[in-house]
C-alpha cells in the first residue's frame, strides 16, 4: 500500500515508515481480524461454559438460592455473583481481618438478594465493598426470604 509521507514532519517519517513496513495494509489487518472471529467466539463460549459450571458448583456448595430474573439473565447474574463473592471473601477473610463468623453474617445477606440484574450491575466492584453494597441493596433486590432453605 502507498502511503503520502509530504504531511508528516521530516523528522517522523522515517520512524513512521519502518513502523508501516512492519504493519498489514488496512484490507489484510481486516481480513485476518474478522477470519479469526470463529475461533474467538469458540473460545469465549467454551470459557463462560467453564466459569458458568464453577459458578453452579458454588451456589450447590454454599446453598446459596436460584436468582430470579429474565432468562437471558440468570446465567450472567450467577457468574457475577459468584465472582463478586469469592472477591469478597478473598479480600476479607484470606487476605483481611475477619473471621468466619463475620463472613457467615454476610453470608447470610448474600443468600437474600436474589435478583440476577443486581449481581449484574455489581459485577465491576471490588470484593471489599460487598458489605456496603449489599446494605444499600433495595426490597426490590431482596428476594422473598424462605426461612425453611
Amino acid at each position: 500500500m502507498t502511503h503520502n509521507l509530504s504531511n508528516r514532519p521530516a523528522d517522523r517519517r522515517a520512524g513512521f515508515a519502518r513502523w508501516l513496513e512492519g504493519r498489514d495494509c488496512t484490507d489484510c489487518w481486516k481480513a485476518a481480524r474478522d477470519a479469526d472471529t470463529e475461533s474467538k467466539e469458540a473460545w469465549l463460549a467454551a470459557k463462560r461454559a467453564e466459569e458458568q459450571q464453577a459458578a453452579a458448583e458454588w451456589a450447590k456448595q454454599f446453598d446459596m438460592p436460584p436468582l430470579e430474573g429474565p432468562e437471558k439473565a440468570l446465567a450472567w447474574g450467577e457468574r457475577s455473583r459468584h465472582q463478586l463473592v469469592t472477591a469478597a471473601y478473598s479480600a476479607l477473610v484470606s487476605e483481611g481481618t475477619w473471621d468466619e463468623a463475620d463472613w457467615a453474617v454476610l453470608e447470610d445477606k448474600i443468600r437474600t438478594v436474589a435478583r440476577a440484574g443486581w449481581w449484574i450491575d455489581q459485577r465491576g466492584a471490588e470484593g471489599s465493598d460487598l458489605p456496603e453494597l449489599l446494605d444499600a441493596a433495595a426490597s426490590d433486590d431482596i428476594g422473598t426470604e424462605n426461612p425453611f432453605r
